[in-house]
């Protein structure tokens, strides 16, 4: 197959460390059975790597001993859990940023087209791209926030959100906090330990380097969400209500041992560089940004959109050639250049209204990963050049 240079990292990081495609193999073929269904060795190994897995997690945001992990089948799912889980009756007014994805928007939307609460935008200063936190808390103070959802990191811009910030004032009136932390963990260091946020959900198969089908959420809260999907799991089987104790209740089914497995082995992998340096991947991911962002603005007629500051940035870069609609370009960097990008609205139905972008029906996004390589940014550049001189 003729090599791609691939710039969609944002959407799937690819490719995987090696250890991952061997986790999964050995899971497939030597203990792929249900775990915490049996008594026997295979199932006990299986729940063994569940159990090693969420330990995993704990440890890279901090939260042993004071939170819980649920894993659910990807970070979509995992918000529908807890919007699903939320007593709507009781709640008024939510917050959301200009940054949402879908998972969250729309998950969101069917909730308030049943119940009738309220969604606003958090401020924005539009000049920078970033979240206005003193217009923030004055929203606030006019209309108490029952609940506050915000992303971690922007899977348009790249910007880097100030969600423990915003999470504290949240918190002066006793709100929910969701952070959608699927752009983010992994690579923005996190610490939930002593955080104001409730629910923070992550996507293995993004900034954590492992699989699709597995994601999930931190439940570090003291508000109980209700059941929002019942069924089997495995335990107290003759009685027909969910379990209330810890998290079995929220994981009905069968768990994707496979893809937890793959999991398993990015995380313990990843955790070498990062007990060592909590940036390390971070860190690695603003250089190669920043290059391509140097590179791209040599290019007349290319438009780029990146906060204001790009020390809150991390990963992606978005933008648009004059003369073309993004997806026009996508397709001519695919078909003659075997150039990865993502172009259109990327799920995320707010923020292009201020990036003036829907003349050019979304963007063109470039997203870094671990193994983008400065060369393979040349060649992207250099693409986006040829197009751009027509």
């Amino acid at each position: 197959m003729e090599k791609v240079y691939y710039f969609d990292n944002a959407a799937t990081t690819f490719p995987k460390h090696e250890n991952v495609y061997k986790a999964m193999d050995e899971a497939n073929r030597d203990y792929a059975v249900n775990a915490g269904r049996g008594a026997y060795a295979l199932a006990r190994k299986a729940s063994e790597v569940i159990s090693e897995t969420r330990q995993q997690i704990m440890e890279l945001t901090e939260t042993e001993n004071v939170a819980e992990v649920v894993f659910t089948a990807s970070a979509t799912l995992a918000c529908n859990e807890i919007f699903g889980g939320i007593d709507w009756k009781k709640k008024r007014t939510v917050y959301v940023s200009p940054f949402e994805h879908n998972a969250t928007m729309r998950s969101l939307f069917l909730y308030q087209k049943r119940y009738g609460f309220l969604i606003t935008e958090l401020a924005l200063d539009e000049k920078g791209m970033e979240l206005d936190q003193e217009k923030i808390r004055f929203q606030f103070m006019r209309e108490k926030p029952d609940l506050v959802v915000m992303s971690h990191v922007s899977n348009v811009t790249g910007y880097i959100l100030p969600v423990e910030e915003i999470a504290a004032s949240a918190k002066e009136y006793e709100a929910i906090v969701v952070v959608d932390g699927a752009q983010a963990l992994g690579l923005v260091p996190i610490s939930l330990k002593n955080s104001p946020i409730d629910f923070y959900v992550f996507a293995g198969h993004k900034t954590l380097y492992g699989p699709f089908g597995i994601g999930g959420f931190i439940y570090h809260s003291k508000y109980r969400l209700k059941h929002m999907i019942a069924g089997g799991t495995g335990s107290d089987s003759l009685n027909l209500e969910m379990p209330e104790e810890g998290t079995v209740g929220y994981e009905p089914g069968s768990p994707n041992i496979v893809a937890i497995a793959g999991l398993h082995a990015s995380l313990e992998e990843r955790m070498t560089y990062l007990k060592e340096n909590a940036d390390y991947f971070l860190d690695r991911e603003k250089e190669m940004t920043e290059y391509l962002i140097r590179q791209l603005k040599k290019i007349f007629g290319v438009t780029l959109y990146l906060p204001e500051h790009l020390e809150n940035h991390a990963g992606i870069v978005s933008f648009n050639v004059e003369g073309y609609q993004a997806g026009e370009v996508g397709m001519i960097l695919d078909q003659d250049y075997h150039v990865a990008v993502r172009t259109g609205y990327q799920c995320a139905p707010l923020i292009h209204k201020y990036l003036g972008s829907v003349s050019y029906l979304g963007v063109v996004r470039a997203s870094v990963g671990r193994f983008t390589t400065k060369e393979e940014i040349d060649v992207l550049v250099d693409a986006v050049r040829e197009i751009a001189e027509g």
